[in-house]
Order: C-alpha cells, then structure tokens, then sequence
C-alpha cells in the first residue's frame, strides 16, 4: 500500500491528561511537525460507561481538533482492556490458564473466544466505527491491540480444539493417535469424547499442535474485527495492526504467541510495534530484523505503530539517537513512525514509561529532537515514502519449530529466539539486507541463499523443497536441530538430518551436551585464534560427502564433526551441528556471503548501511553510526547528501549517533 507522505507521530491519551490541555498539546505537535496521531484503542470503559451506555464525546473532541490543526488520526478499535462492568457481570469472559480464571485489573486477560465477550466487542465496534468512519480526520484503523491468545485453554477453547482435530483428521481417531503417539503413558483417546483437557498434558506434539491452534484463534480473531470495520470504513481509509515480538524487556524475536505470517493477510497494510535498547547498548538489531519480519509479510511497506522515545529510565537515549532510529525505521521500510507516547502518564501501572513529554509537559531535549526530525520528514518525505528493497538473502524462522524446542529445548538458558537473533546479528553487523519468511510462504527461488536456524517440526515434502532449491543452485545454512521431527513432531526415524542428509552429505546418531567441550576449527574458514567456545548442543557429525570445518576438541569426539559444508547439486550447504560462538558464526557467514559475492559495502557494524529505491527510482543510502565515536567510512559514496544538500564524492565522517542519507541520481 502506498502512502503519498511519512507520516510521523504518536499516540494520543486525552483521557488520560490530568487536565484539558487539547489546544496546547496541538501546538506543540505542530511545531514538531507531528502529523498523524493513535487514539482510542484503550478507552472501552470512557466510550462505555455502563453497559450500552455510550459516549463518544471524548473521541469527538479529540478528531475535531486534529482535523482542524490538519493532523491525520488513526483510531484503534478499544477491545484489547476490558471494563469493570463486563468482567463483573460476566466473569467468564476472563481469560482462564491451566483452569484458574485471571483476576481483573491488568490488559489483555479475556478470552478472546468467549461468545459473550465476542458479542459486546462487536457492539463497541460497530458503535464506534458507525460513529467516526465519515469523519474527514480519520485516515486509518487499528483493530485490537498487540493481540495474542493470552494462553487461554477455557472450556470453549478445549472444545473447539477437539472439533479442529475432528476436521483436521477427517474424524479418524486411529489416523490421529498413531501420527502423536498417544499410546504413550496410556494417553491415547479412544472416543472423542474422552478428549482430555490441554492444560495437563505431556505429550509434545499434542502440546504444539494446541497452541498452533491457539495461534489460529489469534488470526481469527483479527480477521473478523478487520470485517465488522470493513463494513463501514471508507475507501481512502486503510486497516491495520500493530503485531509485537518476543519481549525482553524490548522487542526481541519470533513472537511465539502469534503466526504473524497468517495473521497479517486480513490488513491492508502490516504494522508492528519495535522496542529496542537505548544508549551504549543501541545497535538498532531490533529496528532491523522486527522491520525485516514485518516488510516481509506483504513484501511491501509497513508502518511502525509503535516505538518509544524517552520511555524507561533505562531506555532514555543518548542525544542524536532518537532522530537516528527514525531514519532507521524507514531505511528498513516504514512509511510511519510513531512514539509511544505523547505525554507522560500520572499515575497507574505505565507512570514511568514516559512519553515524548514529561510530567511537567515542558519542552525538553526529546521534544526537541522529535521536532529536529520531524523538520527534516517535512521536506525529504517525497524522497523517502514507499521505499522498496530488494535481499538476495532469506531467514526462515518456523512458529511452529519455535513452539515444539519450548517443548523439547536445546539448553537450560537459551532458546529459538536467542539461536535466530545470534545468526541474524551477524548479517545484520555485515550490512546484509534479508528477508524474514515461514515454512508456509517462502518463496525459495527468489533467494540466493537461505538461513535456516533450528527447523525441529517440519514436514518431509518441505524438506524436499529445501533440497530441490539446493540441488538447482540455492545455498543452505543449516543448524543443529534441523529435520529432526515431522509435522506432528514425532521424530523421524531415519538416520539424523532426516531428509535433508544427502543435501547436507552428513549423518548423525548421538547428540551431547557440550560440558566445556570447544571446536578446533579449520583456519581456511574459522581462525584458530577464534573464540572456539561452545555455547549448547553437540551433534556427533559423521561426514558422508561433506567436508569438515570444524571438529570437537575432547579426545572422546575426536572422530566426529563439527561444522560442515556439502557440494550438492548446484548449490552447497553449510550444516553447524552446535551453537557456538558469535564468533565463529560471523566467520562463517562471512565466508558463506563472501563466496556469494553478497558483500555490496567494506563497512560492518558500528556503520550501518542500508539501500532502498524510492518512487523516482533513485537509490538512497542511509549511513548510521551506532557508537559514541566519530568513524570515517571505508566504502565510498557518490551522490547528493540530503540533509546538506552537499555533493559527495568519497568517504564519509559520521558524528557519534549519526546518519547521513546519499541520493544517487
């Protein structure tokens, strides 16, 4: 979807405002060149007092006054925080874990299944929407709220689980308990009706199939908000959402509790909401691979709903970071970027999340970079909406594989998520541009190489795939855990990789725990002054085809491999069968990329560089600098410096926190 500005804004809480400061606030979002704003998606209880007692005066008030100052609204559907009245006359509607039901008080802890509560979030739809969607402010919708299933396993949940598996086997029950191994423990179900509860069980693969139907709920459950707004939006007027990530304290990997790659196919266009570290530990990783899994979705723009600016005092950024990660978001594809929030709150469980402004409301040095930055959208937005990308590099990251080693995990301290991210940071630091695609949509001929971290649960006719695309030319970064289990994560029983052993010229019996165990590496690829420390797992590698990079150094495992890399067919395949160090994962992929002649830039992280095409198709590069220290660029850059308006021709010297972006005609 194409936008004809970037937008640049924030959210908006006027019911929030210890006081009426409306006027005032929209002064200084016009002098800081703020021209668009979220509202409403946490406001159920001011909108319905009582139940069907409604009053949107507040949301009036607020649209009336953004469309009189000429700021566009994009109004959030309220659903995703409950009211009091609702949960006290229906406590059912809560969301109930391993059948308890949550108490009252916090977001997001209803059952996003539950027929009454269903029933009310249609009506505060309708009403709301009915109310607004004519009104000329209004350019856009949120549906719900970093919507997940919340874990929810009520009664109602269970039952549409046993009908889901009913539909999904054709009723055969005997197809169903062989594929799970239900025999196992005497867990098997004889009779759909003895369908047991999910909260108890210890089967694996029943485990993970419960909660790829949980995910399903969460698509569901957006895609019919998005059709009650259809009913009544306009047509210059878009849907969106604003998916999140795995949170460690900031947006972190693969959100396990929902499949964005379905859940996003509803919206007009995919939005996201990106939390990162601030100060010396900003590297602006999370900008780019959330921005990556989000671009990649529709392979089209995105918009950042959601993105902090002073926040925690942890997070307060250093002077120049603010106005870099905005240029960051959109050399990664957004056409928006929006801070949450606009005004910090007085009281309540996010008081000291701070916004844009302080407690005191005062200008302060945020404000004051939020109003450098968007003084420079401004005039370069013709230059910079609707930016497309082009990668010749592809992660596949599997919900799926991510739920079942929750199951059955690799290590006590690290997950799927810290395996993704060890891999991506390091095509990240190398200014390799991906995309992020699943199992179920890659298109593997667009790529010249994919990444493929921990595929557990994985069908055979997939794996075929994977081998095909090798056979014909493709490249292949395999690691441990990879082809392991079938669809149904029953594991398979041929010899370990599974299918892909022949493409990947190796196969495997035994599989340890590292105990101190480190690599000796082959210094043609890895460094034998290397970090050679092995972090969890090790796969027993016995080389059939392949040629071995790396061995283990305990004397016991001498025999065995430990990295290796295959010629098969056309392609080649690289299959690291222990997670180990960063660096010898960069030394890898260097080499991976190297060959591949994907290496476009000399410059690595802490400069950053990130190509686009805009509408006039000119190539705009955006040159970060993520430290604290002035650094002259190795590659150079010929072109016009937009922010100068200053030819350049050579080098470039980048001020600690810094971008610069070249227009090369």
């Amino acid at each position: 979807m194409e936008f004809d500005k970037i937008l640049y804004g924030t959210a908006y809480y006027y019911e929030y405002l210890p006081y009426d400061r409306l006027d005032k606030d929209i002064e200084m979002m016009k002098q800081a060149n703020i021209n668009v704003v979220r509202i409403g998606e946490s406001t159920w209880s001011t909108y319905e007092k009582q139940d069907g007692q409604f009053d949107f005066t507040p949301l009036d008030t607020v649209l009336n006054a953004m469309y009189e100052a000429d700021i566009d609204v994009i109004v959030g559907t309220p659903t995703y925080a409950i009211p009091t009245w609702l949960a006290k006359s229906y406590p059912d509607v809560m969301v109930q874990n391993n059948g308890k039901r949550v108490p009252y008080g916090s977001r997001q802890i209803f059952d996003i299944t539950n027929p009454i509560f269903l029933k009310y979030a249609e009506r505060i739809i309708r009403k709301m929407i009915q109310h607004i969607a004519n009104h000329p402010a209004v350019i856009g919708y949120q549906v719900d709220n970093e919507t997940k299933h919340y874990g929810t396993s009520s009664e109602n949940v269970q039952r549409s689980f046993v009908q889901y598996i009913k539909q999904q086997y054709n009723g055969d029950l005997e197809k169903f308990n062989k594929d799970f191994g239900l025999d196992y423990w005497s867990n098997r179900i004889n009779s759909w009706e003895d369908f047991p509860s999910m909260d108890g069980t210890i089967n694996g693969s029943l485990k993970t199939e419960f909660e790829r139907f949980q995910r399903q709920k969460v698509t569901e459950y957006l895609t019919w908000q998005v059709a009650l707004v259809n009913q009544y939006r306009t047509e210059n007027q878009f849907i969106t959402h604003n998916f999140d990530f795995e949170w460690r304290d900031y947006s972190f990997g693969v959100q396990p509790d929902v499949n964005h790659f379905d859940a996003h196919k509803a919206l007009d266009v995919v939005g996201g909401d990106i939390y990162h570290p601030s100060r010396k530990h900003l590297t602006g990783a999370e900008v780019s691979f959330a921005g990556d899994i989000l671009r990649s979705l529709k392979q089209d723009n995105y918009l950042v709903m959601e993105t902090q600016a002073q926040a925690f005092k942890q997070q307060v950024p250093y002077p120049g970071q603010l106005r870099q990660l905005a240029y960051s978001h959109i050399a990664s594809g957004a056409n928006m970027v929006e801070y949450w929030h606009w005004h910090s709150i007085h009281n309540s469980a996010e008081t000291y999340w701070k916004g844009i402004l302080s407690h005191d409301f005062k200008e302060n040095p945020i404000y004051n970079e939020v109003s450098q930055t968007g003084a420079e959208l401004e005039k370069l937005s013709p230059k910079l909406v609707n930016l497309k990308h082009h990668a010749d590099v592809a992660f596949l990251v599997s919900n799926q594989s991510l739920t079942a080693l929750e199951q059955f995990p690799f290590s006590d301290s690290r997950n799927y998520n810290d395996l993704f991210r060890a891999l991506y940071d390091e095509f990240y630091k190398l200014n390799i541009r991906t995309d992020i695609q699943d199992e179920q949509h890659i298109n593997l001929s667009k790529y010249k190489l994919i990444i493929v971290p921990a595929l557990y649960s994985v069908s055979d006719e997939f794996l075929q795939r994977l081998n095909t695309y090798v056979k014909s030319g493709g490249h292949v970064m395999y690691t441990f855990k990879s082809g392991f289990a079938d669809e149904h994560v029953k594991v398979r029983t041929t010899q370990q990789p599974g299918i892909i052993n022949k493409a990947a010229g190796i196969h495997y019996e035994l599989f340890v725990d590292p105990d101190g165990c480190q690599l000796i590496p082959d210094n043609k690829v890895i460094d034998e002054n290397s970090d050679i420390a092995i972090k969890d797992w090790m796969e027993l590698l016995i080389p059939d085809t392949a040629q071995v990079i790396a061995k283990y150094d305990d004397p016991n495992w001498k025999e065995y491999a430990a990295i290796t890399q295959n010629k098969y067919g056309k392609g080649r395949v690289i299959y690291i069968g222990c997670f180990p160090s960063n660096d010898v994962l960069k030394q890898l992929i260097t080499n991976m990329v190297q060959s591949l002649n994907l290496l476009v830039v000399k410059d690595t992280f802490p400069i950053i560089i990130k190509q686009a095409i805009n509408n006039k198709q000119q190539k705009i590069d955006f040159v970060f600098n993520y430290s604290s220290e002035k650094i002259k660029t190795k590659t150079k850059f010929i072109g016009s410096e937009l922010f100068s308006h200053s030819e350049v021709n050579g080098e470039l010297i980048l001020e600690p926190w810094s971008v610069q972006l070249i227009s090369i005609n």
